[in-house]
């Protein structure tokens, strides 16, 4: 007596693996997605601050006189810049007929609870007057 083949179709332990390979590959998939948006938002924001301090720096090399200070400008955008300006190789410049200054600016703002920040340094020579 022969027994009848009843091989058609898959079984259930292969459907549940199959389902389950899916079901990672998916979780996988999406998570990449998320990650790839918080980069490009992280991204933004630092292009953002960039572009900002570039503008003021830009401003301030333009400038035709130059004297030390410190100070904080906020824009509206929650974005914070500090501005230091200080004379530096005082005792180098002396018998010359330039001042050397140091621009320091930097750029905070929060991304969530974290803060974060950019900075963009420089030289400036200055004639004396």
């Amino acid at each position: 007596m022969k027994k009848a083949d009843n091989n058609k179709g898959f079984t259930l332990l292969e459907i549940l693996v199959a389902t389950a390979l899916l079901g990672i590959a998916i979780t996988v998939v999406l998570q990449l997605f998320s990650a790839n948006i918080r980069a490009i938002g992280d991204a933004s924001d630092y292009v953002k601050a960039v572009t900002w301090t570039e503008i003021k720096m830009r401003e301030l090399l333009d400038s035709a006189s130059m004297e030390e200070k410190s100070y904080r400008e906020t824009a509206n955008n929650g974005y914070t810049m500090d501005v230091s300006i200080t004379e530096i190789l005082k005792e180098r410049t002396e018998n010359l007929n330039v001042r050397l200054f140091e621009i320091v600016l930097t750029t905070h703002w929060l991304k969530g609870i974290k803060e974060k920040s950019f900075t963009l340094r420089t030289l400036k020579t200055v004639r004396k007057e």
